[in-house]
């Protein structure tokens, strides 16, 4: 087995892609561009191009397996250190990826892995937060949200509107609090909570923020089989009475009324309940990549060096829900590979189920042979 003669393989291939790709970003000129290799995402950073024409030209000579941009705009880019760059702005950029979203089919195939549980998950938690946050809470429109896949486990979303361009790390954290829930004070949305032999009122669906976020989660919350909700840490005599009367329940609190039926310790169950739900909303976004105006992200329709897809741009939140990455974001579509392949998974790319495989010579498309090679689970043959 020849990781060497695998990487150059498909080195080649990644310059061909880039050769015809045109990949042009906003701003090229004003942005810091990272390169990586095989074994590092970001090997050289501190990288400039006046043109989207220079950039393709830099990516077809070298093929990088990785390729990040700032989300950062600069006078100098390639100045060093970053203090001496003169920063302009940075776009307000999210980053969710299936990894962190703690599925129970990650400790079936592991981390590295991803299935269709995965990339549904996360594709569902993405458009949660575009639709549910970001333009309900914040304000944005749909149009000034960029997205686009990462390329392996997850999708990015960019925000350009001026008014986010000068936000500092500061208020960048407040941002990625508010989305996390952190700092939430269950309390405070119920001013009757604690208080004994007093009906529990507590906020409602169409309530704005956090309230109206809470409530909604709730109803949907009560779909969940009793098995799950006491996975939650739920009493599992409570989690039955919850779900055997859930519709009685999601009617009080479309009213406002949280006390529909007996349950012991209101205060602490419904604030437990909550709690939990806020949490199980609240970690999935990268806050790393949102606090940080200088950090570097994937490029948008550039090769990802894990999976050989493509980080592909997507262009409205109805193409997000019809997306599939394993079809949509393939790079290299055409000619078969053969590959010594041992991976005990069954994936489906481009409409073709493949595997699993128990280290057999297989001829396969060039995009599932890559694919396996760079997830570490086949080599050439």
């Amino acid at each position: 087995m020849d990781t060497q003669h695998d990487h150059q393989t498909i080195t080649s291939l990644i310059r061909e892609y880039y050769a015809s790709a045109a990949i042009a970003p906003y701003k090229t000129e004003s942005r810091e561009f990272g390169v990586g290799t095989f074994e590092r995402k970001i090997m050289y950073r501190h990288l400039s191009f006046q043109s989207p024409s220079d950039l393709n030209a830099y990516l077809t000579e070298k093929g990088p397996p990785y390729v990040s941009y700032s989300s950062a705009y600069y006078a100098r880019p390639s100045s060093r250190p970053m203090e001496t760059k003169g920063l302009l702005g940075s776009e307000l950029v999210f980053d969710l990826d299936a990894t962190d979203m703690k599925l129970p089919c990650q400790s079936v195939h592991g981390r590295s892995w991803v299935c269709g549980i995965c990339l549904d998950s996360v594709k569902a938690e993405t458009i949660k937060l575009a639709e549910d946050f970001l333009m309900r809470d914040f304000g944005f429109t749909e149009k000034e949200l960029g997205i686009n896949f990462s390329g392996n486990r997850g999708y990015h979303i960019h925000i350009k509107k001026e008014s986010v361009l000068g936000l500092g790390a500061a208020e960048r954290k407040q941002i990625s609090d508010y989305i996390a829930g952190n700092g939430l004070d269950i309390e405070l949305l119920f001013p009757t909570m604690g208080q004994r032999g007093v009906r529990l009122i507590g906020p409602k669906p169409t309530d704005k923020g956090w309230k109206g976020r809470l409530a909604r989660g709730t109803v949907s919350l009560l779909e969940k089989s009793p098995e799950e909700l006491a996975s939650m840490g739920i009493d599992r005599k409570e989690a039955a009475n919850l779900h055997s009367k859930r519709a009685l329940i999601a009617m009080g609190i479309k009213s406002g009324n949280w006390d529909m039926v007996y349950i012991k310790n209101k205060a602490a169950f419904w604030k437990l309940t909550l709690s939990k739900q806020a949490i199980s909303q609240s970690d999935r976004i990268d806050g790393n990549v949102t606090n940080d105006p200088s950090h570097l992200i994937r490029l948008p329709d550039s090769i990802h060096g894990e999976t050989g897809l493509t980080s592909k741009r997507i262009n409205s939140l109805a193409d997000l829900a019809r997306f599939e990455p394993l079809s949509d974001a393939v790079a290299f579509a055409k000619g078969e590979v053969n590959v010594i392949a041992e991976s005990p998974d069954e994936f489906t790319m481009n409409g073709r189920s493949f595997g699993p495989y128990h280290a057999e010579k297989v001829e396969i498309p060039s995009y599932a042979g890559i694919y396996l090679v760079l997830k570490g689970r086949a080599h050439f043959a």
